[in-house]
């Protein structure tokens, strides 16, 4: 049974990221303050549902949230900064985004930066845990999802439609036949070392 608040403050917004493993696309974070009374038998955290259930639940919890909102961080950010400070970055802006301004944030995970003098907790897996980390967790996979469905009519030869840009067999061979896009991320290890071999040893 997922709990709706962790602090005692009257709006707290729960944040989560998806795509952070990927070797391309963007990480997106979504933030979601929800009202106090809100349940849903289906929450959870977003890597326990089907693909299904979590478009099934996106506008259910866009419609009852009080305030929701999300962040793309493209490779070009994630390979400056890196993964870690761009999912924070994209968690805070989306936390940003929120009207009204949370009094208190809820962050899945162990890692965060403080944002705007805001008390915040990290809460590790705490989208099996809160309501609104878990409905951050939809939102933020759903619209990475639809995102690289996009990308993926420019790139079919990832099949990013299926693989999401995550490092599969398959797409790992797509590089390493075609090589790299822009929707890659040049700083993460697209390929093992044995595979960047241009040339058979004989």
């Amino acid at each position: 049974m997922l709990l709706s608040n962790f602090s005692s403050f009257s709006i707290e917004a729960g944040t989560d990221e998806a795509g952070r493993g990927c070797l391309a696309g963007p990480v997106t974070a979504a933030a979601v303050i929800l009202p106090p009374d809100f349940k849903h038998p289906l929450l959870n955290d977003s890597k326990q549902l089907t693909e299904k259930q979590r478009y099934q639940l996106r506008p259910i919890i866009e419609a009852e949230a009080i305030a929701f909102a999300y962040t793309h961080l493209h490779p070009d950010v994630i390979d400056e900064i890196n993964i870690l400070n761009a999912s924070i970055q994209a968690m805070q802006e989306s936390l940003r985004k929120l009207d009204p301004t949370p009094l208190y944030i809820i962050v899945d995970g162990n890692r965060f930066k403080p944002l705007d003098n805001i008390p915040h907790s990290c809460i590790v897996k705490g989208d099996s845990k809160y309501l609104s980390i878990a409905a951050a967790s939809v939102l933020a996979k759903t619209y990475r999802d639809d995102f690289m469905d996009e990308i993926h009519q420019k790139h079919p030869q990832y099949n990013w439609k299926k693989n999401k840009g995550y490092p599969t067999i398959e797409h790992r061979e797509a590089i390493k036949k075609f090589g790299s896009t822009p929707y890659h991320r040049m700083s993460f290890k697209l390929l093992p070392d044995q595979l960047s071999l241009d040339f058979d040893i004989k």
